[in-house]
């Protein structure tokens, strides 16, 4: 087992940088993970033994839950995914190799935790019985190399292409027996500016949504810098209402928007618009902060409107389309979807983002142009990332220094070969 030692602690941790910090996480994920492969190491043993003739306990789940105060669910969960990782030996003392060799090698190097392990272990569970020793190996070690980078969505697309090669028939699919329709929908804005909704669906509407909100609420997948989605599900699921919103509003034959994302009537002055400081009201409804309406008028219609000491409408600004069908083609050919290295999104979860903003001269040509996903976008805009275009005309992406102190250029490889 390779050393691994805990982050030496700042004394005064509210001073550290923030690499200091974002180095003294992931050093003290790697020793959570080391240590709990370690641990399973230690519980199969015990198990090879039998925790009857070592302490008098009947089982091996029971005896650690009361070693590590937990519930016999939390502790048989521990001990299953030792037992599974681990070698054992039967009665007679052979032998019994465990059930995913690959993956716990990854998990003593402390790679991969206890989540994806657990996912790891179920897709091999699904496999088909028929399905021969050296294919399910051999499947389990794709699913190993794939676990240190990937998150819970690229494994469940790593497992479906497995099925797809290990059992191409699948099972046999069940058709729901439909229901009566009975569908409200209730839509008010508090006082406190935020709007509440609540509605009544029938089974398979109900159904149909959830479907489309779990395909859009998924967990980001981590990064190459192991950076986890912290979302909670309901705010997960929020996000993904918004893009859902942002794709029925992008279509071109939706009655009266025409395909156009957003309308933003800015009533501020440009020179706040350009500096992110100051107020705009959104399609009349409500208030924006001048930062968030810079960010949505990357891809949006824009009607400026400039506005007096008293408050006055001096002049009514042109509406004008930034980003042209064309363009747009262009850019979901160039980019194939979100260019944030990593991102799986496609074009039509996208944002067309200004490089140099509009706002401070940029022009709306394609080498001023990348694709992003709204949440890549509210990064790029808020965070620390910068984006640029490279001499070949694709953009790359320079990371913050917390991240990558060297600060490399880095450019998403999933959506072309």
């Amino acid at each position: 087992m390779s050393e691994t030692f805990l982050p030496e602690l700042p004394q005064e941790l509210w001073r550290a940088g923030k690499l200091e910090l974002a180095h003294g996480v992931e050093q003290s994920l790697q020793v959570i993970r080391v240590a709990t492969a370690c641990l399973g190491r230690f519980l199969a043993e015990i198990e090879s033994r039998g925790a009857k003739d070592l302490y008098g306990y009947g089982r091996t789940d029971k005896w650690f839950a009361d070693m590590a105060g937990l519930s016999v669910s939390e502790a048989r969960a521990v001990v299953n995914r030792a037992l599974a990782l681990n070698p054992t030996r039967a009665l007679d003392g052979t032998e019994v190799p465990p059930v995913a060799p690959a993956t716990a090698a990854v998990a003593a190097q402390g790679l991969v935790g206890d989540e994806r392990i657990d996912q790891i272990l179920e897709i091999l569970k699904n496999l088909p019985a028929e399905v021969s020793a050296e294919e399910r190996a051999g499947a389990e070690q794709i699913l190993a190399n794939l676990a240190p980078s990937a998150g819970p969505r690229q494994l469940a697309e790593a497992e479906a292409n497995l099925l797809g090669l290990l059992d191409p028939d699948g099972k046999e699919p069940k058709e729901p027996e439909p229901k009566e329709p009975r569908r409200e929908i209730t839509l008010e804005r508090r006082k406190d500016g935020f709007w509440k909704l609540t509605g009544l669906l029938d089974d398979e509407t109900g159904a149909r949504t959830a479907a489309a909100l779990e395909a859009y609420a998924q967990p980001r997948p981590v990064d190459e810098f192991g950076q986890a989605d912290l979302r909670m599900k309901c705010e997960r699921m929020g996000d993904a209402w918004v893009e859902l919103l942002d794709l029925a509003v992008a279509c071109p034959d939706q009655p009266g928007t025409s395909g156009y994302r957003t309308l933003v009537h800015v009533t501020i002055g440009l020179e706040e618009l350009k500096s992110g400081l100051g107020t705009a009201c959104l399609d009349f409804v409500g208030t924006m902060t001048a930062r968030e309406a810079r960010l949505a008028a990357c891809d949006c219609l824009m009607l400026p409107v400039v506005m007096s000491a008293a408050g006055e409408p001096l002049d009514l600004g042109r509406l004008r389309r930034f980003v042209t069908p064309g363009q747009r083609r262009a850019l979901n050919i160039r980019d194939g979807g979100c260019a944030f290295p990593g991102c799986h999104r496609r074009p039509k979860n996208c944002h067309a983002h200004h490089i140099h903003h509009w706002a401070d001269g940029g022009p709306t040509d394609l080498r001023n142009l990348v694709l992003l996903c709204s949440f890549h976008h509210r990064l790029i805009h808020h965070g620390d990332w910068e984006v640029r275009m490279a001499a070949d005309g694709l953009p790359e992406f320079i990371p913050p220094q917390y991240r990558d102190p060297l600060r490399q250029p880095r450019r998403n490889t999933l959506h072309h070969v």
